[in-house]
């Protein structure tokens, strides 16, 4: 995980089934830079025991990956993460976290494939590692929300600022969250759905 604290994770069990009611299944991406919560908020919101490809970091990535900020992690994403999160009778989320280091971001394009949309997750700390996540994005023109992880020791900016330090238009939804608590995570996710749902309503042209 990114950082401690987080909920406990939900062992196997009645949980891993799909209630028979479910009508649709939906892919969503959490992305975001290194360090920033992705791996935390996946584990947090997931309903079954999420799938992780953490590995321990060792000096391959000295001179690589920029650790500044996040001097005590030691543990990366080098694949995917996955869980899952019933949201109503009928449907379920499939959410997948993407490596947060630059050398894998070439995974992206398959973990994207099929996914309606994204949860950009950013730490105000180092606002600096989401601009070419934000930038990736807009170029593939994916649908985002953008997520706040609150972290004890970050810096307090009202959510007009990073706005504006972002870049952000005034359509994307930007949010506060603590990626590890359940509540916290699947309010992004509720986010990002009402966003879809407001942009399928528009009319076309």
């Amino acid at each position: 995980m990114d950082f401690s604290g987080s909920e406990p994770v939900r062992g196997p069990g009645e949980a891993e089934l799909l209630p028979a009611t479910v009508a649709a299944a939906v892919k969503v991406v959490v992305v975001g830079g290194f360090g920033v919560g992705k791996t935390t908020l996946v584990g947090s919101v997931s309903e079954i025991r999420p799938l992780t490809t953490e590995e321990t970091m060792t000096e391959a990535g000295v001179g690589i990956d920029d650790l500044a900020g996040v001097e005590r992690k030691s543990s990366t994403t080098v694949a995917m993460d996955f869980g899952r999160i019933t949201i109503s009778d009928q449907l379920v989320l499939y959410v997948f976290g993407t490596p947060g280091q630059e050398r894998f971001w070439f995974l992206w394009n398959g973990l994207f494939e099929g996914a309606l949309g994204a949860v950009v997750l950013v730490d105000t700390r180092r606002l600096e590692v989401s601009f070419d996540v934000l930038g990736r994005l807009e170029a593939r023109g994916v649908p985002f929300v953008v997520a706040v992880n609150s972290f004890p020791e970050s810096p307090l900016h009202s959510l007009d600022e990073l706005r504006g330090a972002l870049d952000l238009p005034p359509h994307v939804p930007i949010v506060e969250c603590d990626a590890r608590l359940r509540d916290s995570s699947r309010d992004v996710l509720m986010a990002l759905m009402r966003y879809l749902y407001e942009l399928a309503a528009q009319p076309v042209g």
